[in-house]
Protein backbone atom coordinates (compact mmCIF):
# COMPACT_ATOMS: atom_id res chain seq x y z
CA UNK A 1 0.00 0.00 0.00
CA UNK A 2 1.30 3.52 -0.74
CA UNK A 3 2.38 5.52 2.30
CA UNK A 4 1.65 9.26 2.29
CA UNK A 5 2.94 11.90 4.67
CA UNK A 6 3.61 15.64 4.91
CA UNK A 7 7.19 16.87 5.25
CA UNK A 8 7.68 20.25 6.92
CA UNK A 9 10.36 21.94 9.03
CA UNK A 10 11.48 25.20 10.61
CA UNK A 11 8.16 26.43 11.97
CA UNK A 12 10.06 28.79 14.31
CA UNK A 13 7.00 29.42 16.44
CA UNK A 14 7.51 32.47 18.64
CA UNK A 15 9.77 34.39 16.22
CA UNK A 16 9.50 38.10 17.05
CA UNK A 17 10.53 39.81 13.76
CA UNK A 18 12.08 42.68 15.69
CA UNK A 19 13.49 44.34 12.55
CA UNK A 20 10.01 45.11 11.18
CA UNK A 21 7.32 47.63 12.25
CA UNK A 22 5.11 46.61 15.15
CA UNK A 23 1.90 46.23 13.13
CA UNK A 24 3.72 43.94 10.68
CA UNK A 25 5.28 41.85 13.45
CA UNK A 26 1.89 41.00 14.92
CA UNK A 27 0.56 39.68 11.62
CA UNK A 28 3.66 37.58 10.96
CA UNK A 29 3.68 36.06 14.44
CA UNK A 30 0.04 35.03 14.13
CA UNK A 31 0.60 33.55 10.66
CA UNK A 32 3.35 31.32 12.06
CA UNK A 33 0.99 29.91 14.67
CA UNK A 34 -1.79 29.35 12.14
CA UNK A 35 0.58 27.26 10.01
CA UNK A 36 -0.06 24.26 12.28
CA UNK A 37 -3.73 24.21 11.29
CA UNK A 38 -2.72 24.74 7.66
CA UNK A 39 -0.40 21.72 7.69
CA UNK A 40 -3.21 19.67 9.21
CA UNK A 41 -5.58 20.73 6.41
CA UNK A 42 -2.96 19.84 3.79
CA UNK A 43 -2.51 16.41 5.35
CA UNK A 44 -6.23 15.70 5.32
CA UNK A 45 -6.67 16.94 1.76
CA UNK A 46 -3.82 14.69 0.54
CA UNK A 47 -4.94 11.59 2.39
CA UNK A 48 -1.94 11.68 4.73
CA UNK A 49 -2.20 10.68 8.39
CA UNK A 50 1.38 11.62 9.33
CA UNK A 51 3.15 14.99 9.51
CA UNK A 52 6.95 14.91 9.88
CA UNK A 53 8.58 18.11 11.18
CA UNK A 54 12.36 18.16 10.68
CA UNK A 55 13.40 20.42 13.54
CA UNK A 56 13.09 23.98 14.82
CA UNK A 57 9.50 23.80 15.93
CA UNK A 58 10.25 26.81 18.15
CA UNK A 59 12.46 29.81 17.45
CA UNK A 60 14.26 29.59 20.79
CA UNK A 61 14.82 27.12 23.62
CA UNK A 62 12.70 29.34 25.86
CA UNK A 63 9.41 30.10 24.08
CA UNK A 64 6.71 31.66 26.23
CA UNK A 65 4.09 29.39 27.75
CA UNK A 66 1.34 30.58 25.36
CA UNK A 67 3.55 29.81 22.34
CA UNK A 68 4.28 26.17 23.16
CA UNK A 69 0.97 25.42 24.88
CA UNK A 70 -1.02 26.75 21.92
CA UNK A 71 1.20 24.73 19.56
CA UNK A 72 0.47 21.54 21.51
CA UNK A 73 -3.26 22.30 21.47
CA UNK A 74 -3.26 22.99 17.72
CA UNK A 75 -1.43 19.75 16.92
CA UNK A 76 -3.77 17.79 19.14
CA UNK A 77 -6.92 19.26 17.61
CA UNK A 78 -7.24 16.32 15.18
CA UNK A 79 -6.39 13.03 16.92
CA UNK A 80 -6.45 11.28 13.54
CA UNK A 81 -3.24 13.02 12.48
CA UNK A 82 0.11 11.86 13.85
CA UNK A 83 2.80 14.51 14.38
CA UNK A 84 6.43 13.31 14.48
CA UNK A 85 8.78 16.03 15.76
CA UNK A 86 12.54 16.29 16.20
CA UNK A 87 14.28 19.28 17.83
CA UNK A 88 16.60 21.41 15.70
CA UNK A 89 19.48 23.74 16.47
CA UNK A 90 17.13 26.49 17.72
CA UNK A 91 15.26 24.22 20.16
CA UNK A 92 17.61 21.29 20.77
CA UNK A 93 17.12 18.60 23.40
CA UNK A 94 19.39 20.66 25.66
CA UNK A 95 16.23 22.68 26.39
CA UNK A 96 15.21 20.10 28.99
CA UNK A 97 12.69 22.33 30.74
CA UNK A 98 10.83 23.09 27.50
CA UNK A 99 10.65 19.51 26.28
CA UNK A 100 9.74 17.96 29.62
CA UNK A 101 6.76 20.31 29.87
CA UNK A 102 5.94 19.72 26.20
CA UNK A 103 5.90 15.94 26.66
CA UNK A 104 3.75 16.27 29.76
CA UNK A 105 1.04 18.22 27.90
CA UNK A 106 1.32 16.58 24.46
CA UNK A 107 -1.59 14.34 23.46
CA UNK A 108 -1.01 10.82 22.15
CA UNK A 109 -0.89 11.94 18.50
CA UNK A 110 2.04 14.33 19.08
CA UNK A 111 5.38 12.52 19.38
CA UNK A 112 8.58 14.31 20.35
CA UNK A 113 11.50 12.08 19.32
CA UNK A 114 14.57 12.21 21.56
CA UNK A 115 16.49 9.05 20.62
CA UNK A 116 18.25 8.16 17.33
CA UNK A 117 16.59 4.78 16.95
CA UNK A 118 14.16 3.29 14.42
CA UNK A 119 10.45 3.84 15.09
CA UNK A 120 7.63 1.94 13.40
CA UNK A 121 5.24 4.79 12.67
CA UNK A 122 2.76 2.82 10.57
CA UNK A 123 2.38 -0.69 9.16
CA UNK A 124 5.18 -1.03 6.62
CA UNK A 125 6.90 2.29 7.49
CA UNK A 126 9.92 2.86 9.76
CA UNK A 127 11.23 6.29 10.75
CA UNK A 128 14.97 6.81 11.30
CA UNK A 129 15.24 10.11 13.24
CA UNK A 130 18.25 12.27 14.09
CA UNK A 131 17.19 14.69 16.87
CA UNK A 132 19.73 17.33 17.88
CA UNK A 133 21.03 16.76 21.43
CA UNK A 134 22.44 20.30 21.53
CA UNK A 135 22.70 23.35 19.28
CA UNK A 136 26.09 22.39 17.81
CA UNK A 137 26.40 18.59 17.94
CA UNK A 138 29.73 18.67 16.08
CA UNK A 139 29.08 15.45 14.16
CA UNK A 140 26.84 14.02 11.47
CA UNK A 141 23.79 12.79 13.36
CA UNK A 142 22.65 10.67 10.41
CA UNK A 143 25.83 8.55 10.46
CA UNK A 144 24.05 5.71 12.28
CA UNK A 145 21.40 5.24 9.61
CA UNK A 146 23.41 3.12 7.08
CA UNK A 147 24.14 0.53 9.76
CA UNK A 148 20.54 0.25 10.92
CA UNK A 149 18.85 -2.84 9.48
CA UNK A 150 15.09 -2.94 8.98
CA UNK A 151 12.70 -5.26 7.20
CA UNK A 152 13.40 -4.75 3.46
CA UNK A 153 9.66 -4.86 2.85
CA UNK A 154 9.21 -1.70 4.91
CA UNK A 155 9.67 1.92 3.86
CA UNK A 156 12.72 3.60 5.43
CA UNK A 157 12.23 7.33 6.09
CA UNK A 158 14.99 9.53 7.51
CA UNK A 159 14.24 12.70 9.51
CA UNK A 160 17.11 15.11 10.24
CA UNK A 161 18.01 18.75 10.77
CA UNK A 162 21.29 20.22 9.57
CA UNK A 163 23.48 21.34 6.73
CA UNK A 164 24.15 19.49 3.50
CA UNK A 165 27.24 20.63 1.56
CA UNK A 166 28.11 24.12 2.81
CA UNK A 167 24.86 25.88 3.57
CA UNK A 168 22.80 26.08 6.73
CA UNK A 169 20.49 28.38 8.68
CA UNK A 170 21.28 29.35 12.23
CA UNK A 171 24.67 27.99 13.05
CA UNK A 172 25.26 24.45 11.77
CA UNK A 173 28.98 23.72 11.56
CA UNK A 174 31.14 21.89 9.06
CA UNK A 175 31.68 19.07 11.57
CA UNK A 176 27.98 18.23 11.38
CA UNK A 177 27.44 18.33 7.62
CA UNK A 178 25.10 15.62 6.33
CA UNK A 179 26.46 13.85 3.22
CA UNK A 180 24.34 14.70 0.17
CA UNK A 181 24.11 11.00 -0.68
CA UNK A 182 22.89 9.95 2.76
CA UNK A 183 19.53 8.78 1.36
CA UNK A 184 21.38 6.36 -0.92
CA UNK A 185 24.01 5.15 1.55
CA UNK A 186 21.36 4.55 4.23
CA UNK A 187 18.98 2.86 1.76
CA UNK A 188 16.30 5.44 2.58
CA UNK A 189 13.17 5.75 0.52
CA UNK A 190 13.10 9.40 1.56
CA UNK A 191 15.20 11.73 3.72
CA UNK A 192 13.24 14.68 5.17
CA UNK A 193 15.56 17.55 6.06
CA UNK A 194 15.18 20.79 7.95
CA UNK A 195 17.45 23.82 8.61
CA UNK A 196 17.50 25.53 5.20
CA UNK A 197 14.45 27.81 5.01
CA UNK A 198 14.18 27.66 1.23
CA UNK A 199 12.87 24.59 -0.53
CA UNK A 200 15.74 22.57 -2.05
CA UNK A 201 15.87 19.21 -3.83
CA UNK A 202 19.15 17.55 -2.85
CA UNK A 203 18.36 14.39 -4.81
CA UNK A 204 15.40 12.29 -5.90
CA UNK A 205 15.02 10.93 -2.35
CA UNK A 206 16.21 13.92 -0.30
CA UNK A 207 14.62 17.35 0.12
CA UNK A 208 14.63 20.39 2.35
CA UNK A 209 10.96 21.26 2.68
CA UNK A 210 11.71 24.87 3.58
CA UNK A 211 9.75 26.79 6.17
CA UNK A 212 5.97 26.68 5.64
CA UNK A 213 5.74 30.42 6.30
CA UNK A 214 8.64 32.43 4.90
CA UNK A 215 10.33 34.69 7.43
CA UNK A 216 12.98 36.76 5.63
CA UNK A 217 13.95 38.22 2.26
CA UNK A 218 16.73 35.65 1.96
CA UNK A 219 14.20 33.25 0.45
CA UNK A 220 11.79 34.82 -2.02
CA UNK A 221 8.25 33.66 -2.48
CA UNK A 222 5.65 31.90 -0.39
CA UNK A 223 6.14 29.17 2.20
CA UNK A 224 5.26 25.59 1.29
CA UNK A 225 5.45 22.00 2.49
CA UNK A 226 5.95 18.72 0.66
CA UNK A 227 3.35 15.99 0.23
CA UNK A 228 5.31 12.76 -0.17
CA UNK A 229 3.97 9.44 -1.47
CA UNK A 230 5.99 6.24 -1.25
CA UNK A 231 4.68 3.49 -3.54
CA UNK A 232 7.13 0.59 -3.13
CA UNK A 233 10.29 0.15 -1.04
CA UNK A 234 13.19 1.23 -3.23
CA UNK A 235 11.02 3.06 -5.77
CA UNK A 236 11.50 6.84 -6.22
CA UNK A 237 9.12 8.91 -4.07
CA UNK A 238 6.40 11.09 -5.56
CA UNK A 239 6.79 14.70 -4.36
CA UNK A 240 4.18 17.45 -4.55
CA UNK A 241 4.98 21.01 -3.49
CA UNK A 242 1.98 22.43 -1.60
CA UNK A 243 1.85 26.22 -0.89
CA UNK A 244 1.06 26.94 2.74
CA UNK A 245 2.25 30.47 3.48
CA UNK A 246 0.01 33.49 3.93
CA UNK A 247 2.71 35.99 3.10
CA UNK A 248 4.85 36.46 0.00
CA UNK A 249 8.38 37.87 0.39
CA UNK A 250 10.12 39.54 -2.56
CA UNK A 251 13.64 40.95 -2.71
CA UNK A 252 13.93 42.90 -5.97
CA UNK A 253 16.91 44.67 -7.47
CA UNK A 254 16.05 47.82 -9.39
CA UNK A 255 18.95 48.80 -11.71
CA UNK A 256 18.86 52.44 -12.79
CA UNK A 257 20.73 54.75 -15.16
CA UNK A 258 20.53 58.56 -15.34
CA UNK A 259 17.69 59.74 -17.55
CA UNK A 260 15.57 56.69 -16.75
CA UNK A 261 12.29 57.46 -14.95
CA UNK A 262 13.13 55.73 -11.67
CA UNK A 263 9.61 56.04 -10.28
CA UNK A 264 8.13 54.54 -13.44
CA UNK A 265 10.58 51.63 -13.30
CA UNK A 266 9.49 50.88 -9.77
CA UNK A 267 5.75 51.03 -10.46
CA UNK A 268 6.15 48.81 -13.52
CA UNK A 269 7.70 45.99 -11.45
CA UNK A 270 5.77 45.89 -8.20
CA UNK A 271 2.97 43.30 -8.01
CA UNK A 272 -0.62 44.37 -8.45
CA UNK A 273 -2.42 41.54 -6.61
CA UNK A 274 -2.28 40.45 -2.96
CA UNK A 275 -0.39 43.55 -1.85
CA UNK A 276 -1.74 43.37 1.69
CA UNK A 277 0.06 40.05 2.24
CA UNK A 278 3.22 41.00 0.35
CA UNK A 279 6.53 42.04 1.93
CA UNK A 280 8.66 43.81 -0.63
CA UNK A 281 12.26 45.03 -0.49
CA UNK A 282 13.53 47.15 -3.39
CA UNK A 283 17.32 47.45 -3.69
CA UNK A 284 18.10 50.25 -6.10
CA UNK A 285 21.45 50.02 -7.91
CA UNK A 286 23.30 51.87 -10.66
CA UNK A 287 23.18 55.67 -10.84
CA UNK A 288 20.45 58.30 -10.65
CA UNK A 289 20.25 62.05 -10.23
CA UNK A 290 18.98 63.73 -7.07
CA UNK A 291 15.68 64.47 -8.78
CA UNK A 292 15.31 60.87 -9.96
CA UNK A 293 16.09 59.53 -6.51
CA UNK A 294 13.57 61.87 -4.93
CA UNK A 295 10.92 60.73 -7.43
CA UNK A 296 11.73 57.10 -6.65
CA UNK A 297 11.42 57.66 -2.89
CA UNK A 298 8.14 59.52 -3.39
CA UNK A 299 6.72 56.70 -5.53
CA UNK A 300 7.73 54.07 -2.96
CA UNK A 301 6.21 56.11 -0.15
CA UNK A 302 2.99 56.50 -2.13
CA UNK A 303 2.37 52.76 -2.58
CA UNK A 304 3.88 51.48 0.68
CA UNK A 305 0.60 51.59 2.67
CA UNK A 306 -0.93 49.10 0.21
CA UNK A 307 1.64 46.43 1.17
CA UNK A 308 2.17 44.50 4.35
CA UNK A 309 5.64 46.02 4.23
CA UNK A 310 7.62 47.85 1.56
CA UNK A 311 11.19 48.98 2.07
CA UNK A 312 13.39 50.98 -0.29
CA UNK A 313 17.15 50.44 0.02
CA UNK A 314 19.22 53.14 -1.70
CA UNK A 315 22.63 52.15 -0.31
CA UNK A 316 23.65 50.53 -3.60
CA UNK A 317 22.57 53.50 -5.75
CA UNK A 318 25.24 56.03 -6.74
CA UNK A 319 24.33 59.67 -7.27
CA UNK A 320 24.74 61.37 -10.62
CA UNK A 321 25.26 65.03 -9.77
CA UNK A 322 23.57 67.50 -12.10
CA UNK A 323 23.84 71.28 -11.93
CA UNK A 324 20.07 71.56 -12.29
CA UNK A 325 19.58 69.49 -9.14
CA UNK A 326 21.92 71.71 -7.15
CA UNK A 327 20.13 74.78 -8.52
CA UNK A 328 16.89 73.30 -7.21
CA UNK A 329 18.40 73.37 -3.73
CA UNK A 330 19.59 76.97 -4.04
CA UNK A 331 21.42 79.04 -6.60
CA UNK A 332 23.49 80.85 -3.95
CA UNK A 333 23.69 81.29 -0.21
CA UNK A 334 24.25 78.92 2.66
CA UNK A 335 22.20 76.02 1.30
CA UNK A 336 24.07 76.07 -2.00
CA UNK A 337 27.40 76.20 -0.16
CA UNK A 338 26.35 73.19 1.90
CA UNK A 339 25.16 71.31 -1.20
CA UNK A 340 28.41 72.01 -3.05
CA UNK A 341 30.45 70.85 -0.04
CA UNK A 342 28.50 67.61 0.17
CA UNK A 343 28.87 67.04 -3.56
CA UNK A 344 32.64 67.52 -3.38
CA UNK A 345 32.85 65.15 -0.42
CA UNK A 346 30.78 62.55 -2.26
CA UNK A 347 33.05 62.75 -5.33
CA UNK A 348 36.36 62.88 -3.44
CA UNK A 349 38.15 59.64 -4.36
CA UNK A 350 40.68 60.21 -1.56
CA UNK A 351 37.92 59.40 0.93
CA UNK A 352 36.76 55.83 1.55
CA UNK A 353 33.64 54.60 -0.19
CA UNK A 354 31.53 54.54 2.98
CA UNK A 355 32.29 58.19 3.74
CA UNK A 356 31.43 59.16 0.15
CA UNK A 357 28.11 57.30 0.41
CA UNK A 358 27.29 59.13 3.65
CA UNK A 359 27.91 62.48 1.98
CA UNK A 360 25.78 61.54 -1.04
CA UNK A 361 23.00 60.34 1.26
CA UNK A 362 23.10 63.60 3.19
CA UNK A 363 22.81 65.54 -0.06
CA UNK A 364 19.87 63.38 -1.08
CA UNK A 365 18.15 64.07 2.24
CA UNK A 366 18.73 67.78 1.85
CA UNK A 367 17.30 67.71 -1.67
CA UNK A 368 14.30 65.65 -0.61
CA UNK A 369 13.56 67.87 2.38
CA UNK A 370 13.67 71.04 0.34
CA UNK A 371 11.43 69.47 -2.31
CA UNK A 372 8.89 68.65 0.39
CA UNK A 373 9.09 72.18 1.79
CA UNK A 374 8.66 73.60 -1.69
CA UNK A 375 5.40 71.68 -2.14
Amino acid sequence: MPFRFIHSADLHLGRRFGNLPEEVRGRLVEARHQIIATLARVARSHGAEHILVAGDIFDTETPTDPVWRQAVAAMGADPGLQWWLIPGNHDSLAAESLWSRFRHHAPANVRLIHDPAPIRIAPGAVLLPAPLPRRHPGRDLTAWMPGCDTDPRQFRIGLAHGAVRDFSEGGSTADGIIPPDRAETARLDYLALGDWHGQVRIGPRCWYSGTPERDAFRHDGQGACLAVTLTDPGAPPMIEVVPTGTFVWTDMELPLVPGQPADGSLLAQVPVENRRNHLFRIRASGRATLAEQAALAHAAEGIAPEFCHLGLDLTGLATEFAVADLDDIDRAGALRLAADALRRAAEDEDRDSQARRVSAAALNRLYGYLCEVGK
